[in-house]
């Protein structure tokens, strides 16, 4: 079968859709630094390589945890486990990602060009992070982080400390939603000897570090005013937030596969939307 016909296979396999948990952050961080004037050409570029990174990352993970999706009844189903695709379908496709992503840090500035081995890192080390420290959800959070980072520094073409703060709020609110999911396989974790702040500390303890992972999250969301500046109407953005991370992590009591889908994928799908659109009326109104 020629690639071309298996994209839509390779699409699902890395769920392309969830490339939304990243874009928004990023262009909520090119709408901050450029109070809302951007650069269109460079947008382009930018939404370009935060979407490239994002799916490079994925389809490589999947490859990676290939046979361990195999042993574990609930990701059994998944397109390599079932032989609907093949590792090297998915890594070609994590190689042309990778070659976007790298084309548009060229077309940027050299600073995104000297960065790109610290991205590898995060975004290739994820994958086997889950093997030797519980953490690997933190690690997942900053790798995703680089959304915003690198489009603050796509766009500008250096480096602020005030980055940190939409970066952080992005890092802490995916590690607090992978948290959750986590819970779904605690045995699994521990029998393989996998690394995950579920199986190290119990279903409590998980939850108790997502919790205090949003908790961080919307703290970062609140000091954005600080930084940048907006009118009230930015407040939108925390509390309508605050809502949602309160209502997943309830949801998330129910403890059942539906349960931790809805709290962690179908609800966080909405919360970058939110926090872009907050920042979009602090900007303009």
């Amino acid at each position: 079968m020629a690639f071309s016909a298996k994209l839509p296979l390779v699409l699902d396999a890395v769920i392309f859709r969830h490339t939304l948990f990243s874009l928004p952050f990023a262009a909520a961080a090119i709408m901050l630094e450029s109070g809302g004037n951007p650069p269109w050409g460079k947008v382009f570029l930018i939404l370009l390589a935060a979407a490239a990174g994002r799916n490079a990352a994925n389809a490589l993970n999947r490859v990676i945890d290939a046979d361990i999706d195999k042993r574990n009844p609930r990701t059994a189903g998944r397109h390599l486990p079932r032989g609907l695709l093949s590792k090297k379908a998915l890594l070609l496709f994590s190689l042309v990602m990778c070659v976007i992503l790298a084309g548009a840090a060229f077309l940027l500035n050299p600073l995104c060009v000297l960065l790109l081995p610290l991205a590898g890192i995060m975004i290739g080390g994820y994958s086997f992070s889950k093997r030797f420290t519980w953490l690997c959800h933190y690690w997942l959070g900053a790798a995703c982080a680089i959304a915003p980072m690198g489009s603050f520094i796509g766009l500008t073409g250096h480096f602020a400390l005030r980055y940190f703060i939409l970066a952080g709020a992005h890092a802490l609110w995916v590690s607090g939603f992978d948290i959750l999911y986590a819970l779904q396989d605690i045995e699994f974790d521990r029998q393989e000897d996998l690394c995950s702040i579920p199986a190290r500390f119990g279903e409590k303890g998980g939850r108790i570090f997502a919790v205090i992972s949003h908790a961080g999250a919307l703290t970062a969301l609140f000091m954005i005013p600080r930084f940048w500046p907006l009118s009230a109407w930015y407040y939108t953005t925390p509390a309508i937030a605050a809502a949602m991370l309160i209502a997943e992590n309830i949801i998330a009591l129910g403890n059942t596969r539906r349960h931790l889908r809805i709290a962690s994928y179908s609800i966080n799908e909405i919360v970058p939307l939110v926090v872009l659109g907050g920042i979009i009326l602090g900007t303009y109104l």
